[in-house]
């Protein structure tokens, strides 16, 4: 490897990864916030957060890398053109074409791994997180129940507190639940019990069999006793759309022999993650040169404006493709092309050498 592809690829690196750093900072505490909000409000056990995190970071990364790579490149490369040393470079023969070799070794390794987190890495995580969250559905240890402990349920305004649980965490023995709302108490009691799941809906249900309700408001004497032999309550479900869509949570191969429409447009959306991070990169190497006195930053926000245009429209493409406003065989080569077209032309300008200037006319003077 030559002096300056090394020196160059330690450029791109170091940028890649302070890049990557502060845009994993600020995704995890997006995603921490979402998730602790709904574990707040009762539709997320929170025995299954850090869990969760990190398996919505996999799912995050197909966004993550593209975008990383893309300002690494701005940024790396911008230095170089501020500091007058592509000049240098320039002068010594080395164009804009000798700087794709290590921009190749850094944004191939990438594209196949996007490429994979795409197509298999994302699809695993959502179908975990999914099957995490189901099983804590049916199980009351998952969602942070133990026998001999006053718990408290998150968004119901409840303490719940079993003397004993079965192993599995789907029965239990002498049951207390103290709740209150707008005033008025409610306490319920029960010999035995268990948590059951809808055959068709997402809700869970304490089953109690047994047992006394008394309800009232505190300060007057229309107090109410009740006794059941049986009682169900409703528990906070999970959030329906936390591990995605079903065809998100499909693997690309039930994606390629599926004919409906939403498979289809999510298949699209995967493959043309790896393709979105290669143009990207060729689109960021004519965008970086930026000259010696200009902002620093005045470059770097047309190249944002450009990624934002560029997301919004595969998005929307994806959107059209599921609802059925786009017919299948376009897919999203009509966002891929003209920008693969668009970055390839810059670079063959950014390539070409300007033409000579013709010299003024002198005029002769008179004697």
């Amino acid at each position: 490897m030559r002096v300056l592809d090394r020196y160059l690829l330690r450029e791109l690196a170091a940028a890649f990864a302070a890049v990557l750093v502060v845009l994993a900072l600020v995704s995890l505490g997006g995603l921490l916030a979402d998730l602790l909000s709904k574990i707040a409000r009762g539709k997320l056990p929170a025995a299954l957060l850090v869990s969760q995190l990190g398996l919505r970071v996999v799912d995050a990364l197909p966004l993550l890398l593209p975008l990383s790579l893309f300002l690494a490149v701005l940024l790396a490369f911008g230095r170089l053109y501020r500091d007058s040393e592509m000049a240098v470079l320039a002068a010594a023969g080395v164009g804009p074409r000798g700087l794709l070799r290590p921009v190749a070794m850094v944004a191939l390794p990438l594209v196949l791994l996007v490429g994979l987190c795409s197509l298999w890495f994302a699809p695993e995580a959502l179908r975990l997180s999914r099957a995490m969250i189901d099983a804590a559905n049916r199980s009351l240890l998952v969602a942070g129940l133990e026998p001999g402990r006053f718990i408290e349920l998150p968004g119901r305004h409840s303490v719940v507190y079993l003397a004993e649980m079965a192993a599995d965490g789907s029965q239990f023995e002498r049951l207390f639940v103290h709740a209150e709302r707008d005033g008025r108490i409610d306490v319920i009691t029960a010999r035995a019990g268990e948590l059951f799941q809808e055959s068709q809906g997402e809700e869970r249900y304490l089953s109690l069999v047994d047992g006394f309700r008394v309800e009232g408001e505190v300060g007057r004497d229309d107090w109410r006793l009740m006794r059941f032999e049986r009682n169900d309550i409703r528990v906070p479900s999970a959030e329906p759309d936390a591990a995605g869509s079903e065809s998100e949570r499909s693997s690309s191969a039930a994606l390629w022999r599926s004919g409906d429409r939403e498979g289809r447009a999510e298949l699209h959306w995967r493959l043309g993650a790896p393709l979105a991070t290669l143009i990207l990169v060729l689109l960021a190497l004519p965008l970086s040169r930026t000259p010696p006195r200009a902002s620093r930053h005045g470059q770097l926000l047309v190249a944002l404006l450009a990624y934002i245009l560029y997301l919004n429209l595969l998005a929307l493409g994806r959107a059209w493709l599921a609802s059925g406003d786009l017919p299948i065989w376009a897919g999203l080569w009509w966002v891929h092309l003209p920008a693969l077209a668009v970055a390839l032309w810059l670079l063959w300008r950014e390539q070409r050498l300007p033409a000579p200037r013709p010299l003024p006319r002198l005029r002769s003077a008179r004697a």
